[in-house]
């Protein structure tokens, strides 16, 4: 009996051993389907960080020294033209106002004397002359107290939103201290810097840019409903980054944006002899790309690419492929460097024709 049992046990395991290298055969035997980068002039949509800025965006600071006597808004308000905001204590510049205008009446009189005086030979023509300068540097003294005494009311120059308020009622304010900003959000900028090759192409190539028009991710991922234009752009680049800066003007009816805040400006890319493969045919380590390249003999090796666009389903390369290389389209999960396959390969546009994102 125990003889039986021996022989059994001996038994499963040469059938264990038998089918081990069977499986593997088979696995080797496993056909991988591999194509070539497609080199086509398309476009794609490339996102740029952006900073947006107001139309109109000012500092209002005091024009005089005194203390802060009211404060007519709020922070956040919005004000029209010619709206009063601050009054600065006026009681000094009303004083010298009132002195200057008692001053002016002084030389109105004493003109009128000398000019009676004048009449009657008396006094000299010379005297007459005087007088009349007298009354001209009077009435100049009048109009600048009165221009002294309207710096003490700071009102709106624009139509606009009150930002933060530092100073309170009672405070001694400087002439030129921060009274608070004032910004027209009616329209809004938003400022990115784009890439000396992708200038040359949007600005060279009139069809393929269309009709300027841009778009606005917003912090939230969520798309501005207002489409922009870009409407200027800088004169020279900079010489660190190699970029240049591009402003785009957005509406702004509902006043969702506002000074200071960050987007995306998805601008429209035209690429001229562009290669692009499927994305499920690269697998990324550390921040890098790579794809599996497949020489004539079947050996598939590893090589690091670098991505300039994206497209649906698609990568565009800018380095580390050519037209003519051969590249793992299905079973990136299943290979390592220096395995030898046995593969078919399909022209790149019907590999591209019927794509899936995830790599097998």
């Amino acid at each position: 009996m125990k003889k039986i049992v021996m022989y059994t046990g001996l038994l499963a395991l040469l059938y264990q051993v038998s089918c081990t290298p069977k499986q593997e055969k088979k696995e080797e035997a496993a056909t991988y389907t591999i194509t070539s980068p497609l080199k086509i002039d398309t476009s794609f949509t490339k996102e740029y960080v952006s900073q947006i800025k107001s139309v109109r965006n000012i500092e209002l600071r005091a024009q005089e020294k005194g203390y802060l006597q009211n404060i007519y808004v709020d922070e956040g308000r919005t004000v029209k033209t010619g709206q009063l905001l601050f009054k600065i204590m006026p009681k000094v510049y009303e004083a010298e106002l009132l002195k200057a205008q008692a001053e002016t009446k002084a030389a109105q009189i004493e003109l009128q004397n000398t000019r009676l005086l004048s009449d009657k030979n008396i006094v000299s023509k010379n005297e007459l002359a005087m007088a009349q300068a007298k009354l001209d540097q009077a009435k100049a003294e009048t109009s600048l107290a009165r221009l002294h005494l309207s710096f003490t009311e700071i009102r709106a120059p624009f139509d606009g939103t009150i930002d933060r308020i530092p100073k309170k009622l009672g405070s001694l304010i400087d002439e030129g201290e921060l009274l608070t900003s004032l910004s027209d959000n009616s329209q809004m900028f938003a400022y990115f810097n784009v890439s000396e090759p992708e200038y040359l192409d949007y600005e060279s190539n009139v069809k393929g840019r269309g009709d300027r028009k841009v778009s606005l991710l917003l912090a939230n991922n969520q798309p501005l409903k207002y489409k922009g234009d870009v409407e200027t752009i800088e004169s020279e680049f900079n010489n660190e980054t190699g970029n240049i800066a591009f402003r785009a003007r957005f509406p702004n009816p509902d006043k969702l944006l506002k000074n200071g805040e960050t987007g995306k400006v998805q601008m429209t890319v035209p690429l001229r002899g562009a290669l692009v493969i499927p994305q499920k045919a690269t697998y990324e380590i550390q921040d890098k790309t790579y794809v599996f390249v497949v020489d004539t003999k079947g050996v598939v090796r590893s090589r690091v690419i670098t991505i300039t666009g994206e497209m649906p389903d698609l990568y565009v390369v800018a380095s580390g492929l050519a037209e003519s290389d051969r590249i793992l389209l299905e079973g990136v999960q299943k290979v390592k460097d220096d395995d030898k396959i046995k593969f078919e390969y399909i022209k790149p546009k019907e590999a591209m024709s019927n794509l899936r994102l995830k790599a097998e």
